[in-house]
């Protein structure tokens, strides 16, 4: 059963009444406006900008719990093909007529940056666009949140058959993964459709704003100010060299750990140390209780900020059909508080899922006595950070001892099988960056060549399995990856972001207190610094090279040694 919609604050806005809106927002704009007036007429216009950006985030909550119910899918299509580009266009009145002044204020550096790019990006004609790309991606959410298989005596969501894929018995993985392989590719041609009315929209987009292709584009759009695209791509090869190396390996232990000569696809989750799955915990109620008392450990408020999201009715953590894919931690910014959606189901990954969603939680909480909205708005690779490094903060915390859910052996192999996931995703990354870049530079492509490159890159660098009689499925992962439809180049983030979380994590194993305090000090920043800035204040670096890759998968691989001695 879906909850009930979360409640809304007494003077919130109403969607549906657009002119009321525009007629509130427009009587701040016609205000006269001196050098002098800016921080007054700002502080009306960030007011009304939170109003607003909480109404829309839930609509977008409220149709991801439940993408069945007609009345949430209207609310939300109306949102997205009504409501945003009329608020895009208004919105871009306002930081013209902020630049106009030539204004400069403390702690507004980054934002008026970005505001600079978006105006140069802005075209009234991309709006419909725009708009038409998001209701093409609720679509996506849609078919992906629909499937369902028969397994084990019931109907199951793709989500619900995960624990069976760590199954101490071949048998259940294997059949539970080809089931879910074999229902995604009954809709690829589904997916290939919508992708390539995503194509060629973002296409457009790209060429009406003056763009030779919609990377580039995405760049400045997504102000990405300290790395460019061939810095990425140097990325990309930087882990090809040091961290793909460090998978085989880890391929190779697993398999024989498993007494397996190879890796099938569907061995990649099971514990290879013992027959008993780990199974944290029963329902999301018991994962939302132990996060909070692991949290707790890491310290006291961060626990009691989980707590208060939980009798605020702010978490919405178990699987069920019709829910959205996947998790993610969005903002209600005119109470400025966080929620947490999740699609847990008892496993291990749920618990890390949980730990790196609590981390964009607390980066809500540290930033919102900041005077003005666009100064919450950290740089999405540095928001990354705030996740993976809670999730390798609360480690130590994780056994019953500490308030946890594990004995001290199963706490071990807990954090085997994280850091082990690490060198799995940094690669599988890597392709999922370098398949859009040849995407949008290739974007008169078909669907053999697409899914040949994807295929390409996936065998260049997710090493260690053996993939045979399963090569359609193979190539059509990238399917399977909603960041590729809904979030286009939002993925690069994580990897960047891994490397600081591993920097975090290798200084707070030398002074946990002084690791964390610059953590939380960074998280309080928001977008007050640029990207560059925010990694110092962390205690860490922006690098995205070989040189600083190599020391942190020898850290991971010397921590996942360690641990096996001690199981």
């Amino acid at each position: 059963m879906t909850p009930p919609p979360l409640p809304r604050l007494p003077d919130a806005l109403d969607l549906r009444d657009w002119d009321a809106i525009a007629a509130q927002f427009q009587a701040i704009l016609d205000r006269p406006l001196s050098t002098a007036e800016v921080p007054a007429w700002l502080a009306d216009c960030s007011a009304w900008s939170e109003r607003l950006q909480e109404a829309m985030s839930l609509v977008s909550i409220e149709y991801s719990r439940d993408t069945t119910d007609p009345a949430r899918k209207e609310a939300y299509m109306h949102m997205v093909r009504e409501v945003m580009p009329k608020a895009r266009a208004i919105e871009q009145v306002f930081k013209e007529r902020l630049l106009a002044t030539g204004w400069e204020g403390p702690g507004m550096e980054e934002a008026l940056r970005q505001f600079r790019a978006e105006a140069a990006l802005f075209r009234a004609e991309n709006l419909p666009l725009m708009a038409e790309t998001q209701a093409l991606g609720a679509r996506y959410d849609e078919i992906i949140g629909g499937l369902t298989v028969q397994f084990d005596g019931a109907e199951r969501t793709l989500s619900q058959l995960r624990p069976y894929r760590e199954s101490p018995d071949e048998d259940v993985r294997r059949g539970s993964w080809q089931l879910a392989m074999g229902r995604y590719l009954e809709v690829r041609s589904d997916l290939d459709g919508l992708f390539d009315q995503l194509l060629g929209l973002r296409r457009q987009i790209a060429a009406n704003a003056g763009y030779a292709n919609f990377r580039d584009y995405s760049w400045q759009r997504m102000g990405r100010f300290d790395y460019s695209p061939e810095e990425a791509e140097t990325f990309h090869e930087a882990i090809h060299d040091t961290v793909v190396p460090a998978l085989a390996r880890r391929a190779a232990r697993r398999a024989t750990l498993l007494g397996q000569d190879h890796l099938r696809p569907w061995d990649v989750d099971v514990d290879p140390y013992s027959a008993m799955p780990l199974k944290p915990f029963g329902d999301g109620a018991a994962l939302a209780s132990g996060s909070e008392r692991i949290l707790q450990q890491v310290r006291p408020i961060l626990g009691q900020r989980v707590a208060e999201m939980a009798s605020g009715g702010l978490l919405d953590l178990d699987n069920r059909k019709g829910k959205a894919p996947g998790g993610y931690c969005s903002t209600l910014p005119q109470r400025g508080l966080p929620f947490i959606f999740m699609n847990a189901v008892g496993t291990d990954d749920d618990l890390r899922t949980m730990l790196h969603e609590a981390g964009h939680a607390f980066h809500v909480f540290e930033t919102r006595d900041l005077p003005l909205a666009w100064q919450r708005h950290a740089p999405m690779e540095f928001c990354e950070v705030a996740s993976m490094a809670m999730e390798l903060l609360a480690a130590p915390y994780i056994e019953r001892a500490a308030g946890g859910f594990y004995e001290p052996a199963e706490a071990r192999r807990s954090r085997i099988g994280h850091l082990e996931r690490m060198l799995f995703f940094l690669p599988y990354m890597a392709t999922v960056s370098a398949f859009q870049h040849w995407i949008y530079a290739n974007p008169d492509h078909d669907h053999a060549a697409r899914d040949a490159q994807w295929l390409r890159l996936h065998q260049a660098n997710c090493v260690g399995e053996d993939w045979s009689g399963h090569e359609d499925s193979r190539a059509s992962l990238w399917h399977q990856k909603l960041h590729i439809f809904r979030a286009p180049f939002y993925y690069i983030e994580y990897g960047i972001a891994q490397l600081g979380a591993l920097q975090v994590w290798r200084n707070s194993r030398k002074d946990p207190e002084a690791a964390l305090q610059q953590y939380l000090g960074a998280l309080a920043l928001g977008g007050t610094k640029g990207l560059r800035d925010l990694y110092r204040a962390a205690g860490v670096e922006l690098a995205l090279t070989a040189e600083t890759i190599a020391p942190l998968v020898a850290m991971i691989e010397d921590e996942i040694s360690r641990l096996e001695a001690e199981i």
